[in-house]
């Protein structure tokens, strides 16, 4: 028997969703990881799941790296979860659940394949802890070379502020410093206007990806926090461009588009778990 799924993507940043509403459906960090496989398996950045609330409407929403673990947040999924949520509904404001809390969406274009969407990903968490760092210390610098600031937006984010975006490099060894003991998404952003950047971000468990969402709000955040940026942002990732407001609510938004790719079934058993 086969299993339905949905292929979207938020520039370029592309997901598996499946719908575990009605059943659950066995969805082991092994089987989750060969699923993402993009040679032997239907490939993508994040795996994402939909599942009931007991005694409630809406969806809770799981998100997982490309490796299995699991994400705390994922924005570029968020948008493309609200598109779906809205075309089931029938409402352009939709409600759901994370782990890392409850998040609202308002649809603002619809369309035949994708949406544009805003998220409110909530306020972001500057403590040390909240991250989490190893030990305390101020997150608006961190004792790295060139100096980050990290934060967490329901996953842990450090922001290198950088001229030439080549340091992006650094990313993969950044991600798994002793500093970050649940591992850390790393970005490099270039401000090339007090309203505008170029961001590149590696991100735990999946690497480069073409748009980082929850990276997005971070950079923005951490770019207002060190007065290099304003608290509303373009953003320019590899896949397009995102705006990010972080208003005076203290609350993190993100604009952008949503996509379907689209719709298939697999066989779950053909996958180990």
């Amino acid at each position: 028997m086969t299993t339905p799924f949905l292929k979207m993507h938020g520039l370029g940043n592309d997901f598996i969703i499946m719908d575990e509403r009605a059943a659950p459906l066995d969805l082991t960090p092994q089987r989750i990881a060969a699923l993402a496989d993009r040679r032997r398996g239907i490939g993508c950045d994040q795996f994402v799941t939909l599942s009931r609330i007991a005694d409630r409407d809406g969806a809770f929403v799981r998100f997982f790296n490309p490796d299995g673990s699991e994400a705390g947040a994922c924005g570029n999924a968020s948008r493309c979860v609200a598109d779906l949520l809205a075309r089931e509904t029938g409402q352009n404001d939709v409600t759901f659940t994370t782990s890392g809390g409850v998040l609202h969406a308002q649809v603002l274009e619809q369309h035949v394949n994708g949406a544009i969407v805003t998220v409110d990903m909530g306020e972001p968490r500057l403590g040390w802890s909240s991250v989490p760092l190893a030990r305390e210390m101020d997150t608006l610098e961190l004792p790295l070379e060139g100096c980050p600031a990290a934060l967490s937006m329901g996953n842990p984010h450090a922001t290198f502020f950088v001229k030439d975006l080549a340091e992006a490099r650094r990313g993969e060894a950044l991600e798994v410093d002793p500093l970050f003991p649940e591992r850390a998404n790393i970005g490099f952003a270039r401000i090339d206007a007090p309203d505008r950047m170029r961001l590149r971000v590696w991100e735990r468990g999946a690497g480069f990806t073409l748009a980082c969402g929850s990276g997005a709000c971070a950079a923005v955040v951490n770019a207002a926090r060190r007065g290099v940026g304003d608290r509303r942002m373009t953003v320019e990732v590899d896949g397009g461009e995102m705006i990010i407001d972080w208003g005076e609510d203290d609350h993190v938004r993100m604009t952008g588009p949503a996509r379907i790719a689209f719709r298939g079934s697999v066989d779950l058993d053909a996958y180990p778990r």
